[in-house]
């Protein structure tokens, strides 16, 4: 199936986000001309530029972001960071980095604002490093207070829990851990994913990206109770981002204004709310 793009125009959300609200997870791309995609990317997408970014926010009601660093830019990083100097301290990355990363590297990156580094493990989307490259990358950026944002599928997760627990930083699991909707809040390979949140308190989950668990697709009924499931259980440590703009989505493209206003249904209360769009990031991020 070819690549499907963003939303051309998402909805206004009938949802209110609370002040200082923060998308914790959404990438940038290209432009191209500017910024050329890796010659190595499983997946070539279309131009999605900080400009575009900007204004769905301001659409939506999010004023802070993080931007993460997506596999289309291996680890050529200048697209992200180009944002994050453009945002006036209001965003915040997250970098794929290669085997030769320096202090000084680290450093530069930090003055920029980026505060942490994304191991991707899914086999499909990127070739798997060695072992030694994950624990080099930990040390380099520890001083730094940086974490590890990780992104498997679950029936992955029992080849690197060792390596995850181990880690020296904080550690951050992207998209629910991408659990099978269709086996239940009792499946083993979720209930894992919870065991390692629960065992790092310095662990933090985003439960945002029904749209890529659904089986049934919107309103995402199926996924829904897996991330109220989360938010329930680690109030703490929980945060949610658009995903926009929703890359290599083969099931159809997602309203990011539906997306705002499903937030209600996994975190149902105001409290629940403040702290997984303004306290939970603004401690991971800003602090």
């Amino acid at each position: 199936m070819s690549y499907l793009p963003f939303h051309p125009n998402p909805k206004k959300p009938g949802y209110k986000v609370p002040d200082n609200a923060c998308d914790a997870h959404c990438h940038v791309f290209g432009p191209a001309a500017v910024f050329p995609f890796a010659s190595e990317s499983k997946y070539t997408p279309v131009d999605a530029p900080k400009e575009k970014l900007f204004g769905l926010h301001q659409h939506l009601g999010f004023k802070r972001s993080v931007i993460v660093q997506a596999s289309c830019h291996g680890t050529d990083n200048r697209a992200m960071i180009d944002a994050l100097g453009a945002s006036d301290g209001l965003y915040r990355g997250v970098a794929v980095v290669g085997q030769d990363l320096t202090t000084q590297d680290v450093q530069a990156m930090d003055r920029a604002g980026v505060r942490g580094i994304r191991f991707n493990f899914v086999k499909r989307l990127v070739d798997t490093q060695p072992r030694d490259y994950y624990l080099r990358a930990a040390k380099l950026i520890a001083p730094f207070g940086w974490h590890i944002v990780v992104y498997f599928e679950s029936q992955e997760l029992v080849e690197i829990e060792d390596l995850l627990l181990q880690l020296p930083t904080p550690v951050v699991i992207d998209h629910m851990g991408r659990p099978n909707v269709t086996k239940g809040l009792a499946d083993p390979d979720y209930q894992r994913i919870k065991k390692v949140v629960s065992r790092r308190h310095d662990c933090w989950i985003k439960v945002g990206c029904l749209e890529r668990l659904t089986t049934l697709g919107p309103p995402y009924e199926d996924a829904v109770p897996f991330g109220r499931d989360l938010v329930a259980s680690f109030p703490d440590q929980v945060l949610w981002g658009t995903d926009w703009p929703h890359p290599n989505m083969e099931s159809h493209i997602p309203d990011d204004g539906q997306l705002v206003d499903l937030i209600p249904s996994i975190a149902p209360t105001k409290e629940s709310q403040h702290k997984l769009l303004v306290d939970n990031p603004t401690r991971l991020y800003w602090s």
